[in-house]
C-alpha cells in the first residue's frame, strides 16, 4: 500500500470488468486512478495507477487507508456493493458530487417496491424476510410461479424461479447465501415483455432515456441479448415519464439509474427493480453504438463537478444489439484460447468485441452476470440489420474451454 497516494486522483470503487470503462476514460483524460477492490486479480486493476485491497463495502477501512488524500472525485460504476461507501466517502472528502443517500433505497428490493407503490406504479405480489422459515411460509401464499432472490442482490446472483412450494426452502437458502443482509424477497413472476430503461438525470429531469428489450434464460437470468426496443410512442412516453418520476423519488437529481420493467400482457407496465447507478452488462457500449452518447464520460464529468450534458446529446439514431459471451460448459473450466475474434471484429456493423478472460483464466458456467467472459455489440439502420450483424459475429466467436478436471 503506498505511503503517499496520488493527489487529485479519481477514486474508483470496484475493479470488475464492469468498471473498465471508468479507468479507460480517466486514463484518456490523464487523471490518475486509485482502485478499491478486495481482489488482487480484479480485471480492471491493470488499468489503475494504484490500488487499495479493501472491500468496497468497508467505508471506514477505505477512509483510514486513504487518510488525508485529496481526490478529484469518487466514482462507482455497475456495482451495488459500493454505493453506500460512495455516499459516505463523498461526504468524508467533500467532493463536488455527492452520491445521494436516498438512492440507496434502490439497493433494497422491498424498499423499492414500497417506493414505487407510493408513486402510483402498479405492483404485484411479493414478500421479504431475513428469517428463512418466515420467507418460505409467506412465499407459499403467493401466486406461483415465483422468483426468489436476495433483497439486496444484483447481477442475477442467487436468483431462482420456483414453480412449486416444495422448491422454496432450497431457493431461499440459495438467495440468502448471496445476500449481505441475509434477506430474501419472493416475487410473483410477471408475464410479459421484459424491458430495461436507462436514465441519466440532469437538474431533476431525464436528459437521456433509452428503452431496451431483454432476452431472459429460464425467466430470470439475463444471459442472452439486449436490443434497443421498438415501442408505440405513447407506451415509450409513459415508461420514460414513470422512470423519471421514480428517479426523483429516489433523490437522483443528477446522474444515472436503470430499471427492470415488464410490459404485461394487459398493457400495464410493472417496475421490477431499480439500480441507482450505471447499467452493467455492457450497456454503455450499447448506448454509444445506438445513439452516440457516452454515459461513462458523462458520469466522470459529473463526479468531477464539470458540465456533463453534451456527452448525452445523441449524434446518431441507429438500432443496436448486444450479446454476452459465456462459457458453453456446465462445469468450471480453463480458457485455452479464443477463436474467430479478428473475423468477428471485421463484420460490418459490429462496434465492440470485448474479452474479459484470457488464455489460462479460470472460467465458470454462465449462470450469473458476473460470469460473462466477453460481449459483442452491433448496430445498424434497422433492428434487423443490427441483429444480423450480431448473429454473424456470434457465430464466429468461439471460446475454447477445457473442463477443469482435465486442465493441467
Amino acid at each position: 500500500m503506498p505511503e503517499h497516494w496520488p493527489q487529485d486522483a479519481l477514486i474508483v470503487l470496484g475493479a470488475s470488468e464492469e468498471q473498465l470503462p471508468l479507468y479507460q476514460e480517466a486514463r484518456r483524460r490523464g487523471i490518475p486512478t486509485i482502485a478499491v477492490d478486495m481482489r488482487s486479480n480484479a480485471p480492471a486493476l491493470p488499468f489503475a495507477d494504484t490500488a487499495l485491497k479493501i472491500s468496497t463495502r468497508d467505508t471506514d477501512a477505505i477512509a483510514d487507508a486513504l487518510g488525508d488524500v485529496h481526490p478529484a472525485g469518487i466514482v462507482c460504476g455497475a456495482s451495488d456493493a459500493a454505493l453506500a461507501s460512495w455516499h459516505a466517502l463523498c461526504l468524508r472528502y467533500g467532493t463536488a458530487y455527492v452520491y445521494p443517500k436516498s438512492a440507496l433505497a434502490a439497493c433494497d428490493k422491498a424498499a423499492f417496491h414500497a417506493l414505487a407503490a407510493s408513486c402510483g406504479v402498479a405492483g404485484y405480489g411479493w414478500t421479504a424476510s431475513d428469517d428463512p422459515k418466515q420467507a418460505v411460509a409467506e412465499a407459499a401464499g403467493l401466486r406461483f410461479p415465483l422468483v426468489v432472490k436476495p433483497a439486496d442482490g444484483s447481477g442475477s446472483k442467487g436468483v431462482t424461479r420456483v414453480t412449486r412450494p416444495d422448491e422454496l426452502p432450497a431457493a431461499v437458502a440459495n438467495a440468502r447465501s448471496y445476500s449481505a443482509s441475509r434477506t430474501v424477497i419472493a416475487e410473483e413472476f410477471v408475464q410479459g415483455r421484459p424491458l430495461t430503461i436507462e436514465v441519466f438525470m440532469q437538474d431533476g429531469r431525464a436528459l437521456m432515456t433509452s428503452v431496451k428489450d431483454e432476452e431472459f434464460v429460464d425467466g430470470t437470468l439475463v444471459l442472452g441479448r439486449l436490443r434497443t426496443a421498438q415501442l408505440p410512442p405513447a407506451t415509450r412516453a409513459r415508461l420514460e415519464a414513470t422512470a423519471e418520476r421514480l428517479c426523483r423519488a429516489l433523490g437522483i437529481v443528477n446522474g444515472p439509474a436503470n430499471f427492470d420493467v415488464v410490459l404485461g400482457e394487459d398493457g400495464q407496465e410493472r417496475f421490477i427493480e431499480a439500480n441507482a447507478r450505471l447499467g452493467g452488462a455492457g450497456i454503455p457500449r450499447l448506448l454509444a453504438a445506438a445513439y452516440g452518447v457516452d454515459v461513462v464520460r458523462a458520469l466522470i464529468a459529473l463526479v468531477l463537478g464539470e458540465p456533463f450534458g453534451d456527452h448525452l446529446k445523441p449524434t446518431r439514431a441507429e438500432h443496436a444489439a448486444l450479446e454476452l459471451i459465456g462459457s458453453p460448459l456446465a462445469a468450471e473450466g480453463e480458457l485455452v484460447r479464443w477463436e474467430g475474434i479478428a473475423e468477428a471484429r471485421s463484420v460490418p456493423g459490429v462496434t465492440d468485441v470485448e474479452l474479459y478472460a484470457k488464455p489460462g483464466d479460470h472460467v465458470r458456467p454462465h449462470d450469473q452476470g458476473s460470469h460473462k467472459i466477453g460481449l459483442l455489440v452491433a448496430a445498424g439502420p434497422s433492428a434487423a440489420d443490427a441483429a444480423l450483424a450480431l448473429e454473424k459475429a456470434s457465430a464466429l466467436v468461439r471460446p475454447i474451454i477445457q473442463p477443469i478436471t482435465e486442465a493441467k
